[in-house]
């Protein structure tokens, strides 16, 4: 990559050996550590983009320094990722940073998952927890009964982090008997697909105004 924007040469120049950029990053790798900020806070200390929760970290391995970057940094200016000894493919790159993300929202959830339950320590909200770990998605049922306590008690959440399952007929059967109400509070939360399967059992997509908080 021969055209870098001006602001990233600022920022990893005076970070490395070499004062080519395209041998600067050579030098540096992705140092396999991460932060959930939790909040779409932070800056890219790259390329300046601002409103990242996720930082990944990336190191010269010549002289040690670190920046604090997003993703598709690293996969823009194809800094090393590593996996086993071996550099990565671009492709297995963004793959592994990919898994990682996923990993990271997954984690999000258990967090929301747990705060939730050490607020109301009910039976259905302790298997919603219990099923998630295990399986990495919920039931309708058990979305809707999650993102609705979620939203009551005012617990950070992203709605869209949560997977729903669809994959057995009783799933879709717990759909397609839902109140519209309750389709649209998990609807950010349904794939573009599972959305498909929504309105052809007679779901309408939710209005801005189904989706407000409830003051």
């Amino acid at each position: 990559m021969s055209n870098f924007p001006q602001r990233v040469r600022d920022n990893i120049l005076p970070l490395s050996e070499n004062q080519t950029v395209s041998e600067a990053f050579d030098e540096w790798v992705f140092a396999e550590e991460t932060i959930d900020h939790e909040q779409p806070v932070e800056v890219c200390q790259l390329c300046q983009q601002e409103d990242l929760r996720y930082h990944f970290l990336i190191e010269n391995e010549l002289n040690g320094n670190q920046l604090w970057v997003g993703s598709q940094c690293i996969l823009r200016f194809e800094v090393g990722v590593f996996e086993e000894g071996r550099k990565l493919s671009p492709k297995d790159a963004k793959r592994k940073l990919n898994q990682i993300y996923q990993r990271m929202r997954f984690d999000a959830c258990i967090k929301a998952l747990e705060r939730v339950v050490a607020t109301e320590n009910t039976e259905i909200l302790t298997n919603a927890w219990a099923y998630y770990r295990k399986n990495g998605n919920l039931t309708p049922k058990y979305a809707f009964v999650v993102l609705w306590r979620l939203q009551v008690h005012k617990i950070d959440h992203s709605p869209t982090f949560f997977k729903i399952s669809l994959k057995t007929a009783r799933h879709q059967a717990n759909l397609a008997d839902m109140d519209r109400s309750r389709v649209h509070l998990i609807w950010p939360a349904l794939t573009t697909s599972q959305r498909v399967i929504a309105q052809k059992f007679g779901h309408t997509p939710p209005t801005e105004q189904d989706t407000a908080p409830s003051s």
